[in-house]
C-alpha cells in the first residue's frame, strides 16, 4: 500500500530512542523529510546520518521538551529548515512513578508539565500553520493506561488521561480544516522506560525485573512484549493520506491487553 507520504514534513519528538526513533525511522522509509527532536545531541546526529540512507531530508534539534522554550526554538527549526510542517508526532518521556501519598506538589507539577503541556505546546507551535495549508496530520504517543489505568503510574494515567480529552476536543474543532488528531496507545512495549518501569515494580515488590516480565506477558492475550516498530505501522498509517476520515480517536496497540469493549 502506498501511504502517499514522499515529501511530506514530519516532526518527531523523543525520536532518539524507543517508539519515537521507529516512528522517524518509519516516516523516513516512506520518503518523509523528518526533523528529529530529543535532549541528546549525539544519538540524534547518529540517527540523522543512519535515516538519510534512505535518500530524504533529515535535521535534528536538540531539545529538552520539559522546557517551554525549548519546544519555541524546536518549532522554530522547523519552519526554517522545512518551511512548515504537515505531520506531528508528539512524544515524551513518561513521568516519574509513584503512588498518591508519595507523590510531592513538585512532581504533580512537573508530571503536568512534561505530559500534558509538552503536547498542548508542540500543537499550538505548528497549528496555525497546518490551518492556513488546509492539511495537517497529529499524532499523540499517550499510554494504553488512557483506557485501562497502570499500577504505580499515578501522575501517567492522570495526565495522559488530559492529553486524550485535549485531542478529542481539538480534533472537532479543526476538522474541517483537513486535519486529523489521533492518539496512539502502547501497550507493554520494549523500550527503556518499560525496563525503568519494570525495575520500579520489582523493587516495590522485592522481586526481579524478569519475574515481573513473565507477570505481565502473562496477562497479554498475545503473550509477548510489543516492538517499537509496531507502534510505528499505525502511525505511519494515521499520519498518511488513507487515514483522512480517520479523527478524534485512541487506538491501543497492546497486544489484546485491553479487556474494555471500546
Amino acid at each position: 500500500m502506498d501511504l502517499e507520504l514522499k515529501g511530506k514534513r514530519a516532526f518527531v519528538a523523543g525520536s532518539s530512542d524507543g517508539i519515537g526513533r521507529a516512528i522517524a525511522t518509519g516516516l523516513a522509509a516512506e520518503g518523509c523529510a523528518v526533523m528529529l527532536c530529543a535532549r541528546t545531541q549525539e544519538k540524534l546526529a547518529a540517527l540523522a546520518e543512519e535515516l538519510r540512507e534512505h535518500g530524504g531530508r533529515v535535521e535534528y534539534v536538540s531539545t529538552d521538551l520539559d522546557r517551554p522554550e525549548d519546544i519555541s526554538a524546536a518549532v522554530d527549526a522547523m519552519k526554517k529548515e522545512f518551511g512548515g510542517c504537515d505531520i506531528l508526532v508528539s512524544n515524551n518521556g513518561g513521568p516519574n512513578p509513584g503512588e498518591f501519598r508519595s507523590m510531592t506538589e513538585e512532581q504533580w507539577l512537573a508530571g503536568y508539565n512534561r505530559t500534558l503541556m509538552s503536547t498542548v505546546r508542540l500543537i499550538r507551535g505548528m497549528l496555525d500553520d497546518m490551518i492556513a495549508q488546509q492539511f495537517g496530520r497529529i499524532i499523540n504517543v499517550t499510554s494504553i493506561s488512557v483506557k485501562q489505568p497502570v499500577q504505580r503510574l499515578l501522575l501517567s494515567n492522570t495526565f495522559r488521561a488530559g492529553v486524550t480529552g485535549m485531542a478529542k476536543t481539538l480534533s472537532d474543532e479543526i476538522s474541517r480544516h483537513g486535519i486529523t488528531v489521533n492518539n496512539v496507545a502502547p501497550g507493554y512495549i520494549r523500550t527503556g522506560r518499560q525496563t525503568q518501569l519494570f525495575t520500579d515494580r520489582a523493587e516495590k515488590a522485592g522481586i526481579t525485573v524478569e519475574d515481573v516480565r513473565a507477570q505481565v506477558t502473562a496477562n497479554v492475550p498475545m503473550g509477548r512484549i510489543g516492538m517499537p516498530e509496531e507502534i510505528a505501522h499505525l502511525a505511519g498509517f494515521l499520519a498518511s493520506a488513507r487515514a483522512s476520515y480517520i479523527t478524534g480517536t485512541t487506538i491501543p496497540v497492546d497486544g489484546g491487553l485491553n479487556r474494555g469493549l471500546m
